[in-house]
């Protein structure tokens, strides 16, 4: 089966094919996830540097910045955790910048106007941002464990941790395409960065929040981002952690995702109209 639509963005008269079938989503999905891996090897800069990025966050506050307020036991083992964590909400103006690229460049109108799988670009974007982010998590655990970490919680622990990690990224892309596509110009993505500093280190992913003043602790508990730190950290067998912050590290990333989800695939389907 397959619907018509009409072609985005020239206001033309002509229809494309939309498809449908499952076969033929997997396919475009996949085609689209190829063509922003093909991205990397054209722009290894800006790969590297997103990779870089946290590597020098967490040598910094590791050994220059860190002191380890109110945390019982080694601090750098306290510290990656939370870096892993932070690093999950920091790829959030990566997946901006290329998604309001492309609608600048109306990238994304030709392609709606192909026959291809509604959402098939959002999914090829978030499937490319997700194995860099898995190679960043391991690239961030392998700096970790050469400057003193370990993961004392056993391997399948660890894998749950990590499992944590990638859902917690998978939500945040998600909002970043919705904002993106609301924003619809590159220029835009500045003022979400500004945000997602002052919301990443609001958590618990430096200090502990018994280090700081009552109310501002109370806020960096609910922050969703605290919720995966200490469950991670439980996981891993890090300082801080706590079995009991394992539900809030799956609900809050899952409530995010069925909330801006639906909304990105909402924004793309009008785009043009």
């Amino acid at each position: 089966m397959s619907t018509a639509r009409p072609t985005a963005g020239t206001g033309a008269a002509e229809t494309a094919v939309s498809r449908t079938s499952a076969a033929d989503v997997v396919s475009d999905c996949l085609t689209m996830t190829r063509r922003e891996l093909a991205h990397w090897a054209r722009q290894p800069v800006q790969v590297l540097v997103g990779l870089v990025f946290p590597v020098m966050l967490l040598l910094m506050f590791g050994h220059l910045v860190g002191g380890g307020r109110a945390v019982d036991g080694d601090y750098v083992d306290y510290l990656v955790p939370g870096m892993l964590t932070l690093t999950m909400v920091f790829g959030l103006e990566g997946t901006m910048t290329a998604v309001t690229r492309d609608l600048d460049k109306g990238v994304i109108d030709r392609f709606r106007s192909m026959p291809m799988a509604d959402g098939a670009v959002l999914v090829g974007r978030a499937a490319a941002d997700m194995l860099q982010s898995a190679v960043g998590l391991l690239m961030m655990a392998g700096v970790g464990y050469a400057i003193g970490w370990r993961a004392d919680g056993g391997p399948g622990a660890a894998l749950g941790a990590l499992g944590l990690l990638l859902l917690l990224r998978f939500a945040m892309l998600w909002i970043g395409i919705f904002l993106a596509l609301v924003a619809g110009r590159a220029e835009l993505v500045q003022a979400v960065q500004i945000l997602v500093w002052p919301v990443g280190f609001l958590s618990n992913a430096f200090a502990s929040p018994d280090s700081m003043p009552g109310g501002l602790g109370t806020v960096v508990e609910w922050n969703p981002m605290s919720a995966t730190a200490t469950a991670v950290r439980d996981l891993f067998g890090n300082p801080g952690g706590e079995p009991g912050h394992l539900t809030a590290a799956v609900v809050w990333p899952l409530l995010l995702l069925a909330l801006f989800f639906p909304l990105a695939v909402r924004k793309f389907g009008r785009l043009g109209r």
